[in-house]
């Protein structure tokens, strides 16, 4: 009963929905409608400035990280529940109940996320992700590269790095979330892809 517990409070953690609430609240506003649709903190800082878009990536990184260390805390040495935790995290800021399951697309949350359970891959995708930036203004590009790459990452990790005897709960976690998170980035591939995609 506990791990299933674990995993639905990490969905409901994901599910809260920071961009939406800080736009409703500066502007009145409702963020889906403008951008991209997204909750997240890029489409957050086009609409409401740079100090929000900031904030909302704050908030969206430390949700996920907070589920982690939640699971961490109730399933100790039980990685196939954290890693469920971690799937559940993200899956709830992309899916929120409370916004007709139409949130975020789960770059922040799943740095959160990653951050806690393999913090070395993070910096290895993020040097990725401001490379890709730094080089064509593609905030999109940047995370979806970023998020198709960290499961590579936390797979070097674990056998390079900081060996583990099972990496697969985390290796898996790491799979589902990328392409949750390549998933989302549906719309941004076809306009990158027709070079309409908007750039910082």
């Amino acid at each position: 009963m506990r791990p299933l517990l674990v995993v639905i409070i990490a969905y409901f953690l994901g599910s809260i929905p920071f961009g939406y609430l800080i736009v409703r609240r500066k502007l009145g506003d409702d963020i889906r409608r403008s951008g991209s649709g997204g909750t997240g903190a890029t489409n957050v800082s086009r609409r409401a400035g740079k100090t929000a878009g900031i904030i909302t990536l704050v908030l969206d990184a430390l949700k996920g990280s907070f589920a982690v260390l939640m699971a961490k805390g109730l399933s100790a040495n039980m990685d196939w529940v954290i890693a469920a935790a971690a799937i559940a995290v993200i899956a709830g800021h992309m899916f929120p109940v409370w916004l007709g399951f139409r949130g975020g697309k789960g770059v922040a949350t799943g740095v959160g996320v990653f951050v806690i359970l393999a913090p070395i891959a993070v910096l290895c995708a993020g040097v990725l992700f401001v490379a890709i930036v730094s080089l064509t203004r593609y905030v999109s590009l940047g995370s979806i590269v970023a998020a198709a790459t960290i499961p590579l990452f936390v797979w070097l990790q674990s056998v390079f790095v900081e060996p583990v005897p099972d990496p697969r709960p985390f290796l898996i976690a790491a799979i589902v979330g990328a392409l949750l998170i390549v998933f989302a980035h549906r719309g941004n591939i076809a306009r990158l892809a027709r070079g309409t995609e908007s750039k910082i």
